[in-house]
């Protein structure tokens, strides 16, 4: 069952860690993109199949926290910043693969933008209260297209309020 690390947040259940990890088909020397670090783990999961692994958490206390257990563990595949996932990580993109960890009400453009031909997406849509499914995207000849795999229950996706 999912696990509570702190301000609200959740760390999957193991096997949906492991069941959005092998839709992904990570391998060494891919770059994926995280949206969600929370507690790092499914960072883990990644770089320890070789990838190069970008990851965005909005919780500042949580980014700060999972970059010590990150430094700590030894992963030095994996490049960390606190900040609103829903604009990915542009400047280093595009991405073989982009994980969400976190419920959309609908998919980020910007994210279908940053992946990489051939890539593929995995992210939770539907409403915090409702029904969720995951989703995964594939990118073919510039066109995203989707496929609904299995309900979850996933917290929430949450943006930066604009000043």
């Amino acid at each position: 069952h999912p696990v509570p690390i702190g301000h609200e947040q959740t760390i999957s259940q193991p096997y949906i860690v492991a069941y959005m990890t092998e839709l992904l088909r990570p391998r060494a020397g891919m770059r994926v993109l995280e949206v969600g670090t929370g507690s790092g783990y499914q960072a883990a999961v990644l770089a320890e199949t070789g990838a190069e692994v970008y990851s965005v958490e909005i919780v500042e206390a949580l980014a700060r926290r999972a970059a010590t257990a990150i430094t700590k563990a030894g992963y030095p595949s994996i490049k960390l910043r606190s900040g609103d996932g829903y604009f990915g990580w542009e400047e280093a993109g595009p991405f073989d693969a982009v994980i969400v960890t976190a419920a959309a009400q609908s998919i980020p453009p910007p994210l279908i933008q940053q992946l990489h031909e051939d890539g593929r997406l995995i992210i939770p849509v539907g409403p915090p209260l409702g029904t969720q499914y995951l989703v995964l995207v594939t990118k073919e000849d510039g066109k995203a297209s989707t496929r609904r795999l299995i309900p979850v229950r996933f917290v929430p996706f949450t943006r930066r309020e604009k000043p």
